[in-house]
């Protein structure tokens, strides 16, 4: 489907308005009625389009901003681009998008890290969260897990929801990943009990960090639990 053009792309999205897709995604502060599954149907029949995903990108659209971060080249943008872009990603579908689909595959992505990491915006702060999370998983080396723990002691308590989320997400991952800093990563979660009472459907994992972290290194392995 190269050549599509976005007013094409727009008028395919506005028919895919579903109100129940709607209702359910605006309770997760998405302000979009298009069901995800259609949304990558058509993300892959419109395949990479760089030039499209820029112009769907600039649009007011929810849904075509996730478009856009499925049919563009992650490695394609700047430091800048990707600056101004978590900044204008205001949704939380877009910014996790934006985070987990293009910023962690662009070159760029350890500066933006070390940027975003104690920005005023919480939301972009966030992000340098969720990018130190992942470092915390693949590459730790380098990484002053110790001095991690101490901010998030410090600061998850009260945090704004969306970079408390992080940094929990940031705390489950050092206690699951590095048993050296285990019993110290669960004894943060139980005193500050952030997301404790988080209603958590049957069969899924609790995010209250200390239960997240035994039930995942009880899967990897039994012994280590």
């Amino acid at each position: 489907m190269t050549g599509t053009t976005t007013a094409e792309v727009l008028a395919e999205l506005a028919a895919l308005e579903d109100p129940r897709a709607r209702q359910v995604n605006e309770k997760h502060g998405d302000d979009h009625g298009v069901n995800l599954g259609k949304l990558r149907a058509l993300a892959k029949r419109l395949k990479t389009q760089q030039d499209l995903a820029l112009e769907l990108w600039a649009t007011d659209d929810t849904a075509a901003k996730l478009l856009a971060l499925l049919i563009c080249r992650p490695k394609a943008f700047g430091r800048d681009d990707l600056d101004r872009m978590v900044r204008e990603a205001r949704t939380p579908k877009v910014h996790d998008w934006l985070v987990n689909y293009v910023v962690k595959k662009n070159p760029h992505a350890e500066e933006l890290r070390l940027a975003w990491f104690a920005d005023a915006d919480p939301v972009v702060a966030s992000a340098g969260w969720a990018l130190t999370t992942e470092r915390v998983a693949k590459k730790p080396e380098g990484l002053d897990l110790g001095g991690l723990l101490d901010v998030i002691e410090a600061k998850m308590k009260t945090a704004p929801d969306r970079l408390q989320w992080a940094m929990n997400h940031c705390l489950a991952q050092i206690g699951i990943e590095h048993a050296e800093h285990r019993t110290r990563a669960i004894g943060i979660g139980e005193r500050l009990e952030v997301l404790k009472d988080y209603p958590t459907p049957p069969n899924c994992t609790s995010p209250f960090a200390p239960v997240w972290i035994a039930e995942m290194v009880r899967r990897q392995d039994p012994a280590r639990s």
